[in-house]
């Protein structure tokens, strides 16, 4: 896992509206960028909600909240769409990210491999700076935790 103190990656992924969006885009503020598995699943359905749920909090912090997945446009597009997020989703088709924050895993379903970004959340200070890692997250208090992490920061 990259680890506190150091530069986070840059990137360029497009958003759910198919326009490219760089995590420099967010300098200047606090960003939550949290990698889930596979949209519309149990477990990333919680998470993302748990952010939306509390999205009051994160606007009084002024953070900003993006998740990764290795889910396509239309899939992260039509995700956000149901579940009524608030904040982007991003769409890392090929892994590139996912690997470049070290949260990427390969899995075996049904005898099919597939490649998925792991439940991991960065929080990225206002000058690109990784402020804390969180690993293999639960994905139903998450957004509490991100909101007790910003919060500790000011």
């Amino acid at each position: 896992m990259l680890q506190p103190g150091e530069a986070a990656p840059d990137f360029e992924l497009l958003n759910h509206e198919g326009e490219p969006v760089e995590r420099s885009d967010f300098e200047g503020q606090p960003l939550i960028l949290y990698f889930y598995p596979k949209a519309g699943t149990e477990g990333c359905t919680a998470q993302a909600c748990s952010f939306r749920d509390s999205w009051d909090a994160f606007e009084e912090t002024d953070a900003q909240v993006v998740g990764v997945s290795t889910d396509s446009v239309e899939e992260i597009r039509a995700f956000r769409d149901r579940q009524n997020l608030p904040f982007p989703l991003v769409s890392d088709e090929d892994g590139a990210v996912a690997r470049a924050y070290e949260s990427f895993d390969v899995v075996e379903v049904d005898g099919e491999t597939h490649e998925i970004a792991r439940r991991n959340t960065y929080v990225i200070d206002e000058s690109g700076v990784i402020e804390a890692v969180y690993e293999d997250v639960s994905p139903e208090n998450h957004a509490t935790e991100m909101i007790a992490a910003i919060e500790g920061e000011a």
